[in-house]
């Protein structure tokens, strides 16, 4: 069992808790050793700009750098265990060094302000993958919501051409969060596969944050892939009696509608709150992972499928960012 995870929300949580956890030993549902137990060999660590939390987006994109250096920070203080990676190629080295691999993205591309020079710049403090918008309107586009006018509202102009660049700069898509508008402009104007990291099956749960089986549809037959996500309301619409079987339905029906190449794991892991008492019947923390991978077993999803939706279907996009190293060394 080897685990590639494309959205957690530990390193905003271990900084805005500021309470002496680290990655190595805290209280909520990553640490080092939940990874090693779970045979993650990619943790993606979102930089989550909240915007109610600035006055500024200027504000917001100066926190992305106090994110970067908390993530490295974190990752130095550990780096026998686990190293920051940039693309494919490193993952793979890690992997065969018997270490995890951590890779940053960023949760609002809001803080882009209009200003494209600054993709370059994220790149090269280690940005791979964006997530366009969060919850509220950006310069790039518009966030999902349950009113179908806003719902429809497609990328800004800026969107548009920030997609292309994107490509470019081998900078993944992210469209969780994002309008249906705004996703179909990214099917259509992106050249490589768009991603959504952490986002389920409208179907099965009505919230407007899922994709709709033509959503699904889309992703799947241009090579993208949709990350599992785990927040009990994106699972049921109440939220209410989730178990691992639920979070296996939405991959089966994943499967259905996109294809065995479109599930992925997106936990979502350090972005809501595990309610008390504990869900013995669900999942809380990446170290209980194994039971999930057994729990689809039963469900009837094969080991080979399996293999693709722990890792192999993110790790096929996550190459495409390009990039090559050395074969000779660990990282």
């Amino acid at each position: 069992m080897q685990l590639i995870d494309l959205h957690c929300d530990t390193i905003y949580e271990l900084k805005r808790r500021d309470d002496g956890s680290s990655l190595a030993k805290n209280s909520l549902s990553i640490d080092l050793d939940g990874m090693r137990r779970a045979g993650t060999i990619l943790q993606i660590f979102a930089c989550f700009i909240y915007r109610k939390e600035w006055k500024t987006w200027e504000d917001g994109y100066a926190e992305v750098f106090r994110l970067l250096d908390r993530m490295e920070q974190e990752v130095e203080e550990n780096k026998d265990e686990i190293r920051i990676v940039h693309n494919g190629s490193e993952i793979e080295k890690n992997r065969k060094c018997g270490k995890i691999s951590a890779m940053a993205s960023l949760e609002e591309g809001g803080v882009l302000d209009g200003k494209p020079e600054r993709l370059k710049v994220l790149k090269q403090r280690g940005i791979r993958l964006i997530t366009l918008t969060w919850n509220y309107e950006n310069c790039i586009g518009y966030p999902n919501s349950r009113e179908r006018t806003a719902m429809e509202m497609g990328l800004k102009p800026f969107g548009k051409m920030i997609v292309k660049e994107m490509n470019r700069q081998g900078i993944l898509i992210d469209v969780s969060h994002l309008s249906d508008g705004g996703f179909w402009d990214c099917i259509r104007l992106s050249e490589k596969p768009v991603i959504a990291s952490h986002s389920n099956c409208r179907a099965l749960c009505g919230h407007p944050r899922n994709l709709s089986d033509e959503m699904l549809r889309a992703l799947g037959e241009t090579g993208g892939v949709a990350g599992l996500n785990f927040y009990p309301h994106f699972v049921r619409e109440n939220g209410k009696r989730v178990t691992r079987r639920t979070l296996c339905e939405h991959t089966l029906h994943m499967i259905r509608k996109g294809g065995e190449d479109l599930p992925a794991i997106g936990s979502d892991f350090d972005g809501y709150e595990i309610e008390e008492p504990k869900n013995e019947a669900y999942i809380s923390h990446v170290g209980e992972m194994e039971l999930l991978w057994e729990c689809m077993k039963q469900c009837g999803i094969t080991e080979r499928q399996l293999d693709k939706i722990w890792h192999g279907n993110a790790m096929r996009v996550l190459s495409e960012t390009g990039g090559e190293i050395n074969e000779s060394s660990c990282l």
